[in-house]
């Protein structure tokens, strides 16, 4: 997962979390980094989480990245995919 994290480019965050995506636009890493945790986010999952994004963008424009990222990553259940891809990495 490092070299696809590697090959990425950030497009926002904080100190607590970290949105990045594929020069193509196709996949995105969405990292909550004080728990070490990340889903990597593409196709319906991806589209999903733009509508997300531009909904919280929308009705709470005054947060910041790190505040927008949290509020998606919990209502949205990226902490439960993060887990399972890692469990599917592992076995």
């Amino acid at each position: 997962m490092t070299d696809l994290k590697e090959s990425m480019k950030f497009v926002e965050g904080g100190d607590e979390y970290e949105l990045l995506a594929s020069d193509d636009k196709l996949t995105y890493m969405l990292i909550f980094k004080t728990e070490n945790q990340t889903a990597i986010l593409h196709g319906e999952q991806l589209d999903a989480f733009h509508a997300e994004f531009d909904l919280v963008r929308k009705q709470y424009p005054a947060y910041s990245p790190d505040q927008r990222l949290a509020q998606i990553w919990d209502q949205g259940g990226y902490s439960w995919l993060a887990a399972e891809q890692e469990e599917s990495d592992q076995g």
